[in-house]
């Protein structure tokens, strides 16, 4: 199962704060926050496929006034090299990719929080994509 990333970039990027009370508000009550991850694929050309990996904060209860808005997502474009089946092919665009992309991810959104005066955000260092993988194809 061979791929290369042939290129990559920050296909959408949202980082808003509604208002100052929101911000002091989303300060002491980032904990009721949980990231989701959302992985998305589409064939470009035959063994072309663009991975887009999205990570954006979401209110861990749908009560909870949002007051912010943060997402990244990257877009990377794949290119498969040799025959390669559905199974193998799917563990690269749902695994193996996403595992490289999130650490940048992370990075970005890390880096804008801190600069709006956030110091305490708690992202985690990894995603278990495999164990993700595992678990949708078990539920399925």
């Amino acid at each position: 199962m061979s791929y290369k990333i042939v290129s990559k970039y920050i296909k959408d990027l949202s980082f808003e704060i509604f208002d100052a009370k929101s911000y002091f508000l989303i300060e002491n009550n980032i904990k009721n926050y949980k990231f989701i991850c959302d992985i998305n694929s589409k064939k470009l050309k035959e063994k072309i496929i663009e991975v887009d990996v999205n990570l954006s904060l979401v209110p861990s209860d749908p009560k909870i006034n949002k007051g912010i808005d943060v997402s990244v997502k990257i877009s990377s474009v794949i290119q498969v090299e040799g025959e390669i089946e559905k199974t193998a092919l799917e563990k690269i665009v749902l695994i193996e990719v996403p595992t490289k992309i999130y650490p940048e991810i992370r990075g970005i959104i890390v880096f804008l929080f801190e600069k709006s005066g956030f110091k305490k955000i708690n992202i985690d260092d990894k995603i278990d994509f495999e164990k993700l993988y595992e678990t949708r194809k078990v539920q399925k």
